[in-house]
């Protein structure tokens, strides 16, 4: 059997690490399937896997500047490329808006039109964010006792953004606008494409730990665990009724996967890759998250651990609006993909926390 040739722009992130570990280790009959050419500015999270006989890494940032340079000359023969690379954090949204267009769209944009060019099937990783406030946040009393109100389907559910001046909402345009031009180009020059909608994809490796090894503000799941390691308070914003649907890493490339066995099925469409059991509000998620570093620690006191409320605008800087309600219709994975996500909440947040207390430990740095 030959070997199947994946494009991975963003290998050495979050979700790139953990699906290059998937391409690797994938067998059929006792024969791998898959050679990767992995291209990211980071190995941090890939280390291990650097001198792997079937990884091809190049260290470089893959922009409009240089894409055709940098990628062009790998498409001919390529059996899929996923496009993971993206700036995917709200402090960054509202802080540095110009650069979360460029690098969510600008930079971007070209790569699909190499693709389209040389037919090469693009799998890209959007964002759940494209679906912006639910339509029941803008009616009376919140109607989410309604789920035609608020659950998020495909081909359905119409986008929502906030005003212009709010900046948080940046990072969703330009997402969403990319979504428009890989829709677009399949119409128009046959372009094989996937638009996958990850729901807070959490695990082993997602983020950093400021001032340990970064700085700024990560998302919501860093955050909490940095005041739990170094003992400061939780900080919830806006008093934590946003929700989420927390999905673990390894289910989520479960679903990576099984698009890459099931080509008939998983192209030409848009998938939202979530967990719609595991929702929480983000006060839920912070007190949960106390309740299991305390079983993780062995340390009672770690259920006393402070909550400080705080506003949208304290916590990120003017122009911070939220995102409501996050439910996704998974029903199209699992039809088409038979997938279906293994790990709850708990689950999740235990292994990913595990994680971080093994590997930052539980002391702040000197």
């Amino acid at each position: 059997m030959s070997r199947k040739r994946v494009i991975v722009v963003g290998v050495g992130g979050f979700i790139g690490s953990h699906l290059l570990e998937r391409l690797l280790a994938a067998e059929v009959d006792g024969e791998p399937v898959y050679d990767v050419l992995g291209f990211d500015t980071s190995t941090s999270k890939i280390e291990g896997l650097l001198d792997h006989p079937r990884l091809k890494f190049t260290k470089t940032y893959v922009d409009a500047s240089n894409v055709e340079e940098v990628i062009g000359p790998h498409l001919d023969g390529c059996y899929a490329l996923f496009s993971l690379a993206a700036v995917c954090n709200p402090a960054e949204y509202v802080a540095n808006p110009v650069f979360t267009i460029e690098s969510n769209f600008i930079d971007s944009y070209k790569l699909v039109e190499l693709c389209a060019k040389k037919k090469v099937w693009m799998l890209h990783t959007s964002t759940c964010e494209v679906y912006g406030r639910t339509i029941a946040s803008y009616l009376d009393g919140n109607q989410y006792d309604d789920p035609e109100l608020y659950e998020q389907r495909e081909d359905q559910t119409p986008h929502l953004m906030g005003p212009t001046v709010n900046q948080r909402w940046c990072y969703a345009a330009a997402k969403a606008l990319l979504e428009r031009y890989i829709y677009a180009t399949h119409t128009d020059r046959g372009l094989p494409f996937t638009i996958i909608r990850p729901y807070n994809w959490f695990g082993p490796r997602m983020d950093y730990i400021p001032g340990r090894d970064g700085e700024g503000t990560p998302r919501v799941m860093a955050c909490f665990m940095k005041a739990l390691l170094d003992k400061e308070p939780i900080q919830l914003v806006d008093g934590g009724t946003a929700t989420r649907t927390v999905t673990y890493i390894d289910d989520s490339v479960d679903a990576l996967m099984r698009m890459l066995e099931r080509p008939e099925q998983a192209q030409n469409t848009f998938f939202n890759i979530g967990n719609r059991q595991s929702e929480v509000t983000m006060a839920e998620l912070a007190s949960t998250m106390v309740e299991i570093y305390a079983e993780i620690t062995g340390d009672p006191e770690v259920r006393n651990h402070p909550i400080r409320h705080v506003t949208g605008e304290e916590f990120y800087g003017p122009g911070y609006e939220d995102c409501d309600k996050r439910v996704p219709t998974v029903a199209r994975a699992e039809e088409l993909l038979d997938w279906h996500p293994n790990n709850d909440l708990r689950q999740t947040l235990r292994k990913t926390m595990v994680y971080f207390h093994e590997n930052y430990g539980a002391a702040k740095p000197a």
